[in-house]
């Protein structure tokens, strides 16, 4: 008597629906979850550029301006530029990574400029300290993981989740 071995039509017809339910399923959430990577990438490069504006004024000794777009690219440059300090030191466009998020500044004081001081202090602000919100265009409020980017008086950059509350340490604190 002969042995058949693999599978059946049958067997191989029904793992190939089990798969395709499950994909069906799970696809929605995927997409959910690569658009908040994207938020979280976003915000990232947000709060790096920040880091580095706030070095380069204290490296230079000058004022920097920190430029951001509303569809989260940013470049800082010297407020004066001159020979050894060049307008646009570094910029990084949306199309890096995170092309369907928004950026929101908070403070009605600052449209899209944050300027760090020599001392890598918050400069003409008025002592207030400044906020970014970072969220995704293509999802909705129920779905979306916005975050954000705090910036105190004295210049130290932070990343926090505004919907955390309690003791988190990810929160946003008042």
């Amino acid at each position: 008597m002969k042995q058949s071995r693999g599978f059946s039509l049958i067997e191989l017809m029904v793992v190939v629906a089990i798969v395709a339910i499950l994909a069906i399923i799970g696809l929605p959430n995927y997409a959910i979850w690569v658009q908040n990577t994207a938020i979280r990438n976003a915000t990232e490069s947000v709060l790096n550029g920040l880091q580095l504006a706030r070095s380069e004024a204290v490296a230079r000794n000058t004022n920097i301006d920190f430029v951001a777009s509303a569809n989260s690219g940013w470049t800082f440059g010297c407020t004066v530029p001159s020979a050894t300090c060049p307008a646009v030191i570094q910029a990084k466009t949306a199309s890096e990574g995170s092309a369907g998020t928004v950026v929101t500044i908070n403070n009605a004081v600052i449209v899209d400029t944050v300027r760090f001081s020599n001392f890598g202090a918050l400069a003409e602000n008025g002592g207030a300290a400044i906020s970014m919100d970072i969220d995704s265009t293509t999802l909705s409020a129920a779905d979306s993981r916005q975050l954000r980017v705090d910036i105190s008086t004295g210049g130290s950059v932070r990343m926090c989740d505004p919907s955390l509350g309690g003791q988190d340490p990810r929160r946003c604190l008042p």
